[in-house]
């Protein structure tokens, strides 16, 4: 898929001789299932494996919890690429490529609200559910001004955040929402986005040739339509491939 690769940058992404990959397990949509020995499987994993393919090294994924766990471990020599949302707090310790797919994230809003478009959310009074450290996270504590963000760790502690303590909007990514507004009546999901999670691979800071690479392997990916077979053999509702 790429030009002719020089030795460096295989020394410098796996130095072991083993492509390490961080993969974040609380993405549904990038990480849809286990393999006979619990191992993550999804469109992450498989790009993961595509790229370890590209420098003919072994692959081993890395798995973790959450996003902000895997940025955390940039420093940590725990894994040579990792597999998150693109966004400007996590840049501060990793170097990210374009993204090979999107995710919008929206709000949910409780019956009888008053709200009716994403665009609205943002004003004084409002509370809104969201959880802790996520991409779509980092975007409204950078974005928000008027409305309070109330935080909770991990999807289903957020949900019941947000119920518990009747608050105004949840945001979270489409998709999820779309699976648990049929559940619940009354409830509604707004229209538009406040929005798109750039899901991108990530390396360590200060290494522009191993960058380089990763991100002419993402453009390739995205262009041979290599990306949009990914999530068609894991029948993934809710990604987009990203734009070139």
């Amino acid at each position: 898929m790429t030009s002719t690769l020089s030795p460096d940058i295989v020394r410098q992404l796996a130095p072991n001789g083993v492509l390490r990959a961080g993969i974040n397990l609380s993405n549904f949509l990038l990480v849809t299932g286990q393999g006979p020995a619990g191992e993550p499987q999804g469109v992450a994993p498989d790009m993961a494996k595509a790229i370890a393919d590209r420098l003919n090294v072994p692959l081993q994924l890395v798995p973790f919890q959450g996003p902000g766990l895997l940025a955390d471990a940039a420093d940590q020599d725990l894994w040579d690429i990792g597999l998150i949302g693109a966004e400007p707090a996590r840049a501060e310790k990793m170097d990210f490529t374009r993204a090979y797919v999107e995710i919008e994230a929206t709000y949910l809003v409780p019956p009888g609200s008053t709200l009716s478009k994403a665009a609205e959310v943002d004003r004084p009074g409002t509370r809104i559910a969201v959880s802790e450290r996520t991409a779509y996270d980092l975007w409204l504590v950078r974005n928000i001004q008027h409305a309070t963000l109330v935080h909770a760790q991990g999807f289903e502690a957020t949900f019941n955040l947000f119920i518990d303590q009747k608050l105004d909007a949840l945001a979270s990514l489409k998709p999820a929402l779309l699976g648990d507004v049929k559940k619940m009546p009354g409830f509604r999901i707004l229209e538009g986005r406040f929005t798109a999670i750039q899901q991108s691979v990530g390396t360590r800071k200060n290494s522009p040739r191993s960058l380089a690479f990763l991100e002419s392997f993402v453009r390739d990916s995205v262009a041979s339509g290599f990306v949009a077979e990914l999530i068609e053999r894991h029948q993934v509702q809710g990604l987009t491939v990203a734009p070139l």
